[in-house]
């Protein structure tokens, strides 16, 4: 909501910037999605070995009483 305020406020104040950001703003959401995915990949292998550097410990643990 508030980019779309700040949206608003650009096109009163700059008109052809803001058609321009606006036609803009899915070509840089396609470039960008690739970045994205690698992200939630790393994500995952990061998230994969905290489990499986913890495991033992969570094993030793035991059952909460």
């Amino acid at each position: 909501m508030l980019s779309f305020l700040v949206w608003l406020l650009l096109l009163v104040v700059c008109w052809p910037l803001a058609l321009l950001a606006l036609v803009l703003y899915p070509l840089i959401w396609l470039l960008l999605l690739p970045f994205r995915l690698i992200g939630f990949a790393v994500n995952g292998v990061f998230e994969f070995l905290r489990s499986v550097l913890l495991l033992p410990a969570r094993i030793l643990r035991g059952r909460p009483v």
